[in-house]
């Protein structure tokens, strides 16, 4: 048999959907599982946006439509990014994608050619650096520091430039660290990617999400000079409980939409005309019902982060953003299981607590930081309080 891809088979596979896709297996088989490992609401989409995906089905809107995505929604999402964001886009401007993910490929895509580098902060989502890779792009980490809430500061930025820098990719709320980027710092690296001529992707799927009452979201095109070079992403995974039903979207400039366009229209062609009737509902919504869940999540992070933060041997900030608990569990290297096996990094450390208590969460591995863990809060509170319980069993059983 001749060779594999080799661009496939040297990207690594995702560790956050390995951890949930093996938590599912296990229930599947009646494994007692507490899974806290998928960045996904357990609150159901809204029933209006169930609604419209359903009447977009029983008027018949089933057909092929354009690769960029249907002209109503993108003009209901540049309305959005118009009032929510104070941006200015034209619906050329904007491309419908199946999910935030699949925006961030698509944007990389027009960007990138081989050799290019990408600058990345860590702890990272663990898709950005594989699909720099796949590309054939090379990714250059940034590593940030816990003392600045895991914030890469424009000087930090500024120091991984190259002459063959193409890119940066930020993502702000933050994915692990639920990291909220200050106005300050966002504009000293907009200053930084204008002055070297750089692309920013700026991934804000989690904008709805802060729970500190003096921060104000700002979308990273909104600085000066920034919106001409800045591909913006975002979605209705989170915000909207969309997870399952893949509608994402990128606002570019005019020649990367383009591309964009182009690339979709030889690939996917477009995301599902169901998902986009239901996201063009969602888009048209208030926000009271994503405020509603927000303030939940704020009770849940606190509740999640009352019963770890007590855990021996673990530490941990609180969180101000995303829905996800990163913690530190470094101090438990070293340490044996009740079988005698000695734990030396995060995914030793998950795998032990899968196997013995039957908890799923990530190892900071995969985000790029070694040492830590990542719990995602977006749960029940009945589950929270079982992982918690499973987690501390765990831990105290180390010796």
């Amino acid at each position: 048999m001749k060779n594999l891809s080799e661009r496939i088979l040297n990207i690594a596979p995702s560790l956050t959907v390995a951890v949930d896709t093996l938590a599912k297996k296990l229930k599947a088989e009646g494994k007692d599982i507490v899974s806290l490992g998928a960045g996904e609401p357990d609150w159901d989409t809204p029933l209006e946006v169930q609604n419209a995906g359903k009447a977009a089905i029983d008027e018949g809107k089933t057909r092929y439509t354009a690769p960029q995505g249907i002209l109503e929604v993108r003009e209901a999402v540049a309305e959005k990014l118009r009032r929510e964001n104070g941006l200015e886009y034209a619906p050329e401007q904007i491309i419908m994608t199946s999910g935030a993910k699949h925006a961030v490929f698509n944007s990389l895509l027009a960007i990138i050619n081989p050799g290019d580098e990408v600058i990345i902060p860590e702890p990272y989502w663990v898709t950005y650096p594989e699909l720099v890779k796949l590309l054939g792009g090379v990714p250059v980490i940034v590593h940030t520091r816990v003392e600045n809430d895991f914030q890469m500061s424009g000087e930090e930025l500024a120091k991984a430039v190259t002459p063959k820098t193409k890119a940066v990719i930020l993502n702000n709320p933050t994915n692990p660290t639920g990291t909220l980027y200050s106005e300050d710092v966002l504009q000293d690296i907009a200053k930084v990617i204008v002055e070297n001529d750089l692309y920013a992707v700026s991934d804000e799927i989690y904008e709805h999400f802060s729970y500190s009452d003096s921060f104000r979201f700002k979308s990273l095109a909104s600085f000066e000079g920034m919106l001409q070079r800045t591909l913006v992403i975002n979605g209705l995974s989170k915000s909207h409980c969309m997870t399952g039903w893949r509608t994402g979207y990128v606002a570019a400039p005019k020649e990367i939409a383009k591309l964009i366009a182009k690339a979709q229209g030889q690939t996917t062609h477009h995301p599902s005309n169901i998902a986009q009737y239901a996201a063009e509902k969602a888009l048209k919504m208030p926000l009271d019902i994503v405020y509603k869940m927000r303030d939940e999540f704020r009770n849940r992070r606190d509740f999640l982060y009352g019963k770890v933060s007590k855990v021996p041997g673990v530490s941990l900030r609180v969180p101000n953003g995303a829905f996800y608990l990163f913690a530190d569990i470094s101090k438990l290297f070293g340490k044996k299981t009740p079988a005698g096996k000695v734990i030396s990094d995060s995914i030793e450390f998950c795998t032990y607590l899968l196997e013995t208590v039957g908890l799923a969460i990530v190892p900071g591995s995969a985000f790029g930081r070694e040492g830590y863990v990542r719990f995602s809060y977006a749960a029940s509170m009945e589950t929270l309080a079982a992982a918690a319980e499973r987690f501390e069993k765990g831990v105290r059983a180390l010796q």
